[in-house]
């Protein structure tokens, strides 16, 4: 169960197959793989705009193949924050269906 403990990166969990190597080199921001966890949502915001940061430097030294590599993974950090807000409000947005309690299902209660 220890391979359980090595899915564990810094704003998630890699959901990759067991056993099988990381083809991204270990950019997690960049790969659909990672599922981030809300409870790291500041330091993905932080992430997101480091790399805002090095785009605009990249722009000013005129280094276009990183500033397109820092597009890659700005999308991806987007991207994941959307996926959390998305499924903040799916949580937020459940409806009690009034399903019954199993006594009320039973036709019985338990004042026997």
């Amino acid at each position: 169960m220890a391979h359980f403990e090595k899915r564990e990166v810094s704003v998630g969990t890699c959901a990759r197959a067991f056993s099988r190597p990381c083809v991204h080199g270990h950019a997690c921001i960049r790969c659909s793989l990672l599922r981030p966890d809300p409870a790291q949502r500041g330091r993905l915001e932080e992430i997101r705009d480091h790399v805002v940061a090095r785009i605009a430097e990249a722009g000013r030294e005129g280094w276009l193949g990183e500033a397109g590599g820092l597009e890659v993974s700005l999308a991806g950090a987007v991207d994941k924050l959307a996926r959390m807000d998305a499924t903040t409000a799916r949580t937020a947005a459940a409806i009690d269906l009034g399903v019954p309690g199993f006594t009320a299902a039973a036709g019985r209660s338990s004042d026997a």
